[in-house]
């Protein structure tokens, strides 16, 4: 991948200066260091061209998390009045063999809100998220996309089929909890009261899956439901024989709120559970089920 040396003739590359004495010096690739040290002497004058083009192409072959090579990248595309939709085919191309790139999914984003176009960028994720459902730079980056262009209508669809495929996907649960309150359309209390019944059977397929505990008790919090609804469900798993410390901490929670309002027997109650939890069932959380044994003993 050596550069055409007619076509770089009137360049002289500047060389890596590692100071006078590096302690552990990278030893990079020949051809890299040769590409680098062109790209230092034309980005000193800013040099937007055909050629630079090409050149950002080489280096993010060798290294596509290089950041300050994506964003000189994007200054020459836009100053030479580049095709973006021809650029996006690249990235898509870089993205499907560095899938976790954090730099690729950015420069995406910075096409795309060049462009205000995202009518190919949910179906490209979807790929993306086929092979890896819990990909956090997809994850994130198809939040921006639902924002920023308001397609929040098939959304709670999509993550319904991902929780049907596979229950414990719990970026499939941060994903409902944004799709839910981050829509400027809020639920109803009538939605939420369903979609607590909808989560109730899904903690009975995984008891010992903690996003959907986290979900629900974020669900109560934004209704007018009181945690107690959940006693029912956490002493049915109790009665299973399912050792949760999601359940089981899930009756701290209902305990200690009815201890605030003034129940004594509440209150002993919480604080035994706190010990069980601390001493057998959690106690890798020890010191968390103290926090909370204190807290409760205070009331």
């Amino acid at each position: 991948m050596a550069l055409e040396a007619e076509v770089w003739s009137d360049i002289k590359p500047i060389p890596l200066d590692d100071g006078p004495d590096p302690l552990a010096p990278i030893a990079y690739d020949a051809e890299y260091s040769e590409a680098m040290g062109y790209f230092r002497a034309i980005s000193q004058r800013d040099e937007r061209s055909e050629r630079a083009l090409k050149l950002t192409e080489r280096i993010v072959e060798y290294n596509p998390a290089h950041y300050t090579i994506w964003h000189y990248r994007q200054q020459i595309l836009f100053s030479l009045n580049k095709n973006l939709n021809e650029e996006l085919d690249f990235v898509k191309e870089q993205i499907e063999s560095n899938p976790k790139n954090y730099q690729l999914w950015h420069h995406r984003q910075v096409l795309v809100e060049k462009l205000m176009d995202a009518s190919c960028e949910l179906p490209f994720i979807n790929e993306i998220l086929n092979d890896d459902a819990k990909n956090y730079h997809a994850w994130t980056y198809r939040q921006w996309i639902i924002r920023t262009f308001n397609l929040w209508e098939n959304e709670l669809d999509f993550v319904n089929k991902l929780l049907d495929k596979d229950v414990r996907n719990n970026s499939a649960w941060n994903q409902r909890y944004f799709t839910l309150f981050f829509n400027p359309t809020k639920p109803t209390e009538e939605f939420l009261t369903q979609e607590i019944e909808y989560v109730i059977e899904k903690i009975k397929m995984a008891p010992n899956n903690i996003s959907p505990w986290n979900y629900i008790k974020g669900i109560i919090a934004k209704s007018n439901k009181d945690i107690g609804i959940l006693e029912e469900l956490c002493k049915e798993i109790e009665k299973q024989d399912i050792i949760s410390p999601h359940a089981i901490g899930c009756l701290v929670d209902i305990y200690e709120s009815r201890a605030r309002k003034g129940s004594a027997t509440d209150k002993e109650e919480g604080i035994r559970i706190c010990t069980l939890l601390a001493e057998k069932h959690d106690a890798i959380r020890k010191k968390y089920w103290e926090y909370r044994k204190v807290i409760l003993t205070s009331l």
